[in-house]
């Protein structure tokens, strides 16, 4: 199979690095070579020392999007799971990359709220924490994503599931033996979405 990046993007906490990992798991299963690469990960080491500006978190995003690159044409699937707030950048990288497949982890707010154990929110909302994506600085939801789940409704599973059979359907991913987690109206859903991005 050839190499693609799997691109998540959504506001914090929305759940991009829990399905990264989950999605990732069922590619190594398949035997797949896979390499996530997480925003916080990222920033620790590749993005040491950028700060939190539009500038900053625009070349964090192309640095991200390079490695998928390197990766995607050595037949590898990229996982990126970054907020990305800035629809620009995310498809400068489609651009780059070309077999890019971008997911869209939909979260309303007052779920983010509620799961927010860290008060990261809540300290934004009072204006203790400067240029936190969502509250005091922007985030630009994708316009055409090949894949939308939404993490305040949807169990991980069920997103999971919607992920890995989007891949499949696009002949990205080798398809399951067993087709049975999948309803029939989830398929239709699915494939309708992806008859109008002109894939099928």
């Amino acid at each position: 199979m050839k190499g693609f990046t799997l691109w998540f993007t959504g506001l914090p906490s929305s759940g991009k690095s829990t399905l990264a990992r989950k999605v990732e798991e069922i590619l190594l299963e398949r035997g797949m070579k896979v390499e996530v690469l997480d925003g916080d990960v990222v920033r620790t080491n590749l993005s040491k020392g950028l700060g939190y500006s539009k500038e900053d978190r625009d070349a964090n995003i192309k640095r991200i999007g390079f490695v998928c690159h390197l990766l995607t044409r050595n037949n590898v699937v990229a996982i990126g799971a970054a907020i990305s707030p800035y629809r620009e950048v995310r498809d400068y990288n489609r651009k780059l990359i070309g077999r890019f497949v971008e997911v869209y982890v939909k979260c309303p707010l007052e779920v983010l709220l509620e799961r927010d154990t860290k008060g990261m929110y809540a300290r934004a909302l009072k204006g203790e924490i400067p240029n936190f994506t969502g509250v005091s600085d922007p985030y630009e939801e994708p316009l055409n994503p090949e894949i939308v789940v939404d993490t305040g409704k949807e169990t991980a599973e069920e997103s999971v599931a919607k992920i890995v059979r989007t891949l499949e359907l696009m002949h990205y991913i080798p398809p399951a033996q067993d087709e049975k987690d999948y309803t029939p109206e989830e398929e239709q859903r699915i494939k309708g979405r992806l008859r109008d991005l002109g894939y099928l």
